[in-house]
């Protein structure tokens, strides 16, 4: 079976990060970025979770070589986390200045990278290391692109 025939048993993906102020983190990732509400829970006094919608979600897993490749390529060489958040924006530029606006840190301004998508990264509450993404060219398109494939190595 190829990759895409594979029987699929994972359906969601679901990354759970604890937030030290979580009043803070939720207001940001719901309200600056906006990413709606799917469910909320509470069992009272500080004990709550807050589950938001981020779109399709996918794993990325890179290998060191290129991680340190994108590192440079989007952070002028700033070493991200061994795991970072990364979200498709309509326009990576008004979200970045507006996470900005709401107290993330800027880390690198929007460039447009080799893989033809405009990322810029911030520091942003429940430290963690995030980029914003805006895709400049369709799936198709970006196929046709030298350096774009599959890895089918299994």
């Amino acid at each position: 079976m190829s990759t895409g025939e594979q029987e699929r048993r994972v359906h969601q993906l679901r990354v759970v990060v604890e937030a030290a102020d979580y009043d803070e983190a939720v207001r940001f990732y719901r309200d600056v970025l906006g990413m709606p509400e799917a469910m909320a829970f509470a069992e009272g006094g500080d004990d709550r979770v807050v589950i938001l919608e981020a779109g399709r979600a996918t794993l990325e897993i890179a290998s060191p070589t290129h991680k340190r490749v994108i590192d440079e390529v989007e952070a002028s060489g700033r070493p991200s986390p061994r795991i970072r958040l990364a979200f498709e924006v309509d326009d990576s530029a008004a979200t970045t200045d507006a996470a900005v606006e709401a107290g993330a840190g800027l880390v690198a301004a929007p460039v447009l990278t080799p893989w033809l998508s405009l990322n810029s990264r911030v520091d942003a509450p429940a430290d963690l290391q995030i980029t914003l993404f805006q895709e400049t060219t369709d799936a198709q398109e970006r196929s046709w692109t030298a350096g774009f494939g599959t890895d089918d190595t299994h």
